[in-house]
């Protein structure tokens, strides 16, 4: 074998290393990004949990049970009912609670 071939073999190694630790990088990104998700969702759930076992239930109205709802981060209107509110204030869910 000689040097000059030796030298390729050893420089595209060195290539397909690379490519692959990008790509590492990269799977190591999105599992940072599903852990992230995947903790959101399990907040999410017990948030339920705690709504339907009446944990966090204070006496009140209907109303007052939809802000606090609301208040605690989750969509109230009929566009994204129970669905975690990621962008802010919700336009929608802001009227409900204006009109009632």
């Amino acid at each position: 074998m000689d040097k000059q071939s030796l030298f390729v073999q050893v420089a595209n190694l060195e290539e397909r290393i690379g490519e692959l630790y990008v790509e590492l990088g990269s799977l190591k990104q999105k599992i940072q990004t599903l852990i992230e998700e995947n903790q959101h969702l399990e907040q999410e759930k017990e948030r339920w949990k705690r709504l339907a076992t009446g944990e966090t239930q204070e006496p009140g109205s209907g109303l007052d049970n939809l802000y606090r709802i609301y208040q605690e981060g989750f969509h109230i209107c009929n566009v994204k009912y129970g669905s975690l509110r990621t962008e802010g204030e919700c336009l929608f869910c802001m009227g409900f609670l204006k009109k009632s």
